[in-house]
């Protein structure tokens, strides 16, 4: 591999952040993941095979760490159904979810009504402003798909601006 562990970090670090941003919506959790990450990357950047980009495998990464998280996380909501639930509200605590909500633009309240991928697709455009090709990639869609669902979206939240 020609780029170090180092230039890859700095160079792909914020894209793994905002995707796990778009898909938690936790900025503690998606940079926790996004280290954790980088983590496995240097210990598997051998197995890299240049079959895809870089910042798709990347994402790959995370999004599985994400996924075993939400597994974790489930795991323990289950055990804790009967026990006082403070650890869970202090990590997840819906007060302060839903006033940082009351702080957000409307765009962003507009991309909160989106189901995934469109989401992490709104999200990606707009803070790292990849290719429609590249979004097609980390999210497992075609460059087509990227292209016309952030058309549909875009022109949709100018009519709702419009009227308004």
């Amino acid at each position: 591999m020609e780029q170090n562990i180092e230039e890859i970090y700095r160079q792909y670090s914020k894209i793994v952040y905002y995707y796990l941003l778009g898909r938690c919506h936790n900025e503690f959790l998606a940079e926790e993941i996004t280290q954790e990450t980088f983590c496995i990357a240097v210990e598997k950047i051998r197995e890299f095979r240049n079959e895809c980009k870089i910042k798709v495998w990347l994402c790959q990464i995370a999004k599985n760490l994400l996924y075993k998280e939400d597994e974790r996380v489930k795991k323990i909501v289950k055990v804790s159904m009967n026990e006082e639930i403070g650890e869970i509200e202090e990590r997840y605590d819906m007060e302060e979810e839903l006033i940082e909500k009351e702080k957000v633009s409307y765009l962003y309240k507009q991309i909160e009504k989106l189901e995934s991928p469109r989401k992490e697709l709104i999200h990606l455009r707009l803070k790292l402003d990849l290719s429609f090709k590249e979004l097609g990639e980390i999210l497992g869609k075609s460059e087509t798909w990227a292209r016309v669902e952030f058309y549909r979206w875009k022109e949709r939240v100018k009519e709702e601006i419009k009227n308004n």
